[in-house]
């Protein structure tokens, strides 16, 4: 059995259309087909179960996915140390981001790094914690970034930057100078989805307020936080954003900040304990180490 064949089923069952795959890994549909019968003949068994025009993974063929995928990742692996060889004239290093550091904060990193490093292909995903855990645990990529601390034995979880959180809203429309946990009851409020960072942080700030998120008036909950703030911009209510997010509106005046204390919260940085990690990867945990630190050092060196 060879690499190619391996990269070959997983395409296969990660799309679970033999088509799809073939275009993916720029192959022809018979080269696809021959390589899954090849593993299927020697081996004696039944990866799939062809139904109708469809595929569907047998039983045998999920648990050797994991299988495939795994040897795959070390074999990503081997060839990660020998680009180190080529002292980061060559390679690749894959994020995953959580939507504010991958919206945000990230982008302008990876940049400065490449300005550096241009043999190094740079490449980011973004989705929620979970994913970001995910593609971590599964060698997917080499470094995740989230917006709050996980609980995984495989992972290293480090904190690496702060974020400052605000609560903003239209101007007008909330006129208090400080608000009390009647005003916050009062207020129509876009917040992101059940289960993300952001909302969590919400929740936890108005809890030590006093008010239970039940007793929330929430007109909209949207899935990212270009939808919320635009939804917020166009009059529909307040809610809490990174400053990432919302920082050019501030500056314009298309938002205000509401006046409502917040504690800042952590953006954190996730490696596979067991992973190799790579020059490439140790190199930009580095600069992003240097790059916040210096950024820290500013603000406390500078007037109040």
């Amino acid at each position: 059995m060879t690499l190619e064949q391996l990269r070959i089923f997983v395409a296969v069952a990660e799309r679970q259309h033999v088509t799809q795959a073939a275009h993916a890994l720029h192959l022809t549909q018979s080269a696809v087909s021959a390589a899954v019968a090849a593993i299927e003949t020697r081996y004696a068994v039944t990866l799939f179960d062809r139904v109708g025009r469809g595929i569907r993974l047998t039983e045998t063929g999920k648990q050797f996915l994991a299988q495939a995928r795994a040897v795959l990742a070390r074999a990503a692996e081997a060839e990660t140390v020998l680009s180190d060889l080529s002292a980061l004239k060559i390679g690749s290093l894959a994020l995953s981001a959580s939507q504010t550091v991958g919206n945000y904060w990230l982008p302008p990193l990876m940049q400065r790094f490449h300005a550096s490093n241009d043999g190094i292909a740079l490449t980011l995903t973004i989705g929620n914690t979970e994913t970001v855990r995910e593609a971590v645990h599964e060698g997917l990529v080499d470094l995740g970034f989230i917006e709050g601390p996980i609980d995984d034995p495989l992972l290293s979880v480090t904190a690496i930057a702060d974020d400052e959180m605000v609560m903003v809203a239209p101007p007008g429309l909330v006129h208090a100078k400080r608000l009390g946990a009647a005003d916050l009851a009062k207020i129509p409020w876009v917040l992101r989805e059940h289960g993300s960072a952001t909302r969590v942080v919400l929740e936890e700030a108005l809890h030590h307020a006093g008010v239970a998120a039940a007793a929330l008036k929430i007109v909209l909950e949207l899935p990212s936080n270009e939808s919320v703030r635009a939804a917020v911009e166009a009059g529909a209510g307040a809610t809490l954003l990174s400053r990432h997010a919302v920082d050019a509106s501030l500056r314009s005046g298309t938002l205000e900040r509401l006046p409502f204390p917040l504690p800042k919260r952590h953006f954190y940085v996730l490696r596979h304990k067991q992973r190799y990690l790579s020059a490439a990867a140790k190199a930009f945990l580095a600069m992003v180490r240097k790059e916040t630190s210096a950024k820290r050092s500013s603000r406390l060196s500078s007037p109040a």
